[in-house]
């Protein structure tokens, strides 16, 4: 099992915890636009990290954006292996050309 399919199944189990005891339960229990407000926190950071230019900052906040958005995705009841299926869809293609099929 590699690391996300590991920590889909942890994020999965932790969502029934209780709030004080899991910071993913305390997450599911302030709702969906907490858990999206997250990310996009996390995302800002990783971002300002990139600018920055520390290597060791944005790799750290990298992982949180990813714990993050699995969360949001454990939330919504998408799967791992959805978005993995899509990232396989759109191999090969341009994004320019995958960008504009979603626009028609």
């Amino acid at each position: 099992m590699d690391t996300l399919t590991r920590l889909e199944a942890t994020i999965a189990q932790r969502l029934t915890a209780s709030p004080e005891d899991s910071y993913v339960a305390k997450l599911h229990s302030k709702g969906l636009a907490k858990i999206a407000q997250k990310l996009g926190e996390e995302a800002t950071e990783a971002v300002i990290a990139a600018l920055a230019g520390d290597e060791a900052e944005l790799v750290g906040e990298a992982a949180d954006v990813l714990f993050h958005l699995m969360v949001l995705l454990a939330e919504k009841g998408i799967r791992l292996e959805q978005v993995l299926a899509e990232l396989d869809r759109r191999e090969g293609l341009s994004g320019l050309t995958e960008k504009a099929s979603r626009s028609e």
